[in-house]
């Protein structure tokens, strides 16, 4: 796999993957409204011919690193997202559960989040 360069699009909640010019993937999330103003992953998709190189990895593990930065947890209601992070325990500390909690809520008042 080439370089992945990533760009975050907090205005349009996506974090993308470019390899080279080409967009390979994207994680689509949300920032919770309430405090502490978490980062909400809610799907992570790589494009055709990308899968099995990494690409959803790097950005999930981009994604952390965002919110590690900005010093806010990250909710990760996307399956694979949730998934990577009990994989990587030491690079996805658990949201709290009130947190989590109200990732929940603000994603089930306002579906176009989804």
């Amino acid at each position: 796999m080439a370089e992945l360069r990533m760009r975050d699009d907090r205005a349009n909640g996506r974090l993308e993957a470019f390899e080279g010019g080409t967009y390979v993937g994207v994680v689509v999330y949300f920032v919770l409204t309430a405090e502490p103003h978490a980062l909400v992953a809610v799907h992570t998709v790589v494009e055709d011919g990308h899968e099995g190189k990494g690409v959803a990895g790097a950005l999930v593990r981009e994604f952390y690193a965002i919110a590690a930065r900005a010093g806010v947890p990250v909710v990760p209601l996307c399956p694979y997202a949730a998934v990577w992070a009990e994989r990587h325990p030491d690079e996805a500390p658990a949201a709290p559960s009130a947190v989590v909690r109200a990732a929940k809520d603000q994603l089930t008042a306002t579906p176009s989040l989804w």
